[in-house]
């Protein structure tokens, strides 16, 4: 019989575990996630000053720093593990918040890709469909209308960056965050840090930028399997509060309910493809309507800012708690332009409504939307512009 190794014997062990044991095995997970953050950090930094110099050459162009964001999280299918990474980057020295800042808004329209494969399970039922679809793009749509709004004015006036530079001061002054805070909970990141690079150096045997490379990949790996396991164990001990906690935004009726509740859920599941994706079905099966799950994807966009939020811990640099800061802040910031106006509320609801009625009478709208959107404007941006 083969015997589990690593993680995935920790999770077939967790199968069997009580709720509270899984909430442990939860804190070891993200214990893990930290250790994979700080190991981009190490591995970066073993390529020295010239790879530096070359990553920004790469993404000098605003433009192709927001594509570059789209590309990577349609990749990976998450915007945590490319904000997580980004935090790395910033942390680490080797990009400055001001070029991060695109491609943590790239990040926010990637992550939209799965809730939009998600609907293609209805496809050959036409109502079913046509809801399914309106419900995941009207996610595509207020990130990109979000983006086309603030980047422009980001680019301008820098009040994201200025904004989440005064925060992150403020808490790294109170000791929950930046260069100065070096409290037992970082120290205990760093020795496991430590122990895994040590380790790696000791089985690779190399040094320099080979390690560099050897510790990105580890480092990459730890990030997807932790997130995954997290994941995976945070949905076990919810399961059925998360039906029943949407069911009572639709009793409510309250769209400050269904943010508050979106961004709850998220943060626990440390993923908002996961929540956005549990809605595209609840809607396509007429529990609720595309409107009513609106602010509960728009709550999701800010619980989603967790994950880099939590990334920062492992980072020494003050510039991986700002550029999370500036997640945060650009959701935020998304929402207060956007809902409180009654009358650009509902744009995106609109529009993914109407580019779903033309998805049911041509099926292939469908597949020439993902694949613009997704695909090819993203990867042909970063190409022509780094």
């Amino acid at each position: 019989m083969k015997t589990l190794k690593g993680p995935a014997a920790l999770q077939r062990r967790g199968d069997r575990l009580p709720r509270w044991g899984r909430l442990l095995l939860v804190l070891a997970f993200l214990y893990l996630f930290l250790i994979g953050v700080g190991l981009l950090e190490g591995g970066i930094r073993a390529f020295g000053e010239g790879f530096n110099e070359g990553l920004l050459e790469s993404v000098r162009n605003p433009l192709a720093g927001l594509f570059a964001g789209i590309a990577a999280t349609v990749v990976v299918q998450s915007s945590s593990i490319t904000t997580s990474t980004i935090v790395g980057l910033v942390g680490s020295g080797t990009m400055p918040v001001e070029l991060a800042v695109p491609m943590i808004m790239g990040a926010n329209i990637g992550t939209t890709v799965t809730n939009t494969l998600a609907s293609l399970a209805s496809i050959r039922r036409a109502e079913e469909f046509r809801r399914a679809f309106s419900a995941a793009t009207m996610h595509d749509f207020f990130n990109i209308i979000g983006v086309v709004v603030l980047l422009p004015l980001e680019l301008a006036t820098g009040v994201l960056e200025k904004s989440a530079r005064r925060l992150a001061g403020y808490l790294g002054r109170s000791g929950i965050g930046g260069a100065e805070a070096e409290s037992p909970f970082r120290t205990a990141v760093k020795a496991g840090v430590g122990m895994v690079e040590g380790a790696v150096q000791a089985v690779a045997g190399v040094t320099g930028p080979a390690l560099g490379v050897a510790l990105l990949v580890v480092g990459v790996a730890l990030l997807f399997v932790s997130l995954r396991l997290v994941t995976t164990n945070m949905r076990k001990v919810l399961a059925g509060r998360v039906e029943r906690a949407m069911n009572q935004v639709l009793n409510t009726g309250g769209g400050l309910a269904g943010m508050v509740i979106g961004a709850v859920i998220t943060v626990l599941v440390m993923s908002s493809s996961i929540t956005t994706s549990i809605l595209v079905p609840m809607v396509a099966a007429g529990v609720l309507t595309t409107r009513t799950a609106y602010p509960i994807t728009l709550g999701a966009n800010i619980g989603t800012t967790a994950t880099a939020l939590i990334a920062s811990l492992a980072v020494v640099e003050p510039g991986g708690l700002q550029i999370a800061l500036v997640h945060l802040l650009f959701n935020v910031a998304a929402i207060a332009l956007v809902y409180p106006l009654p009358a650009v509320r509902f744009i995106p609801v609109r529009l993914s409504e109407t580019l779903a009625d033309h998805a049911v009478e041509r099926r292939s709208l469908v597949a020439a939307y993902i694949a613009v959107v997704f695909v090819a404007l993203p990867f042909l941006g970063v190409f022509l512009l780094a």
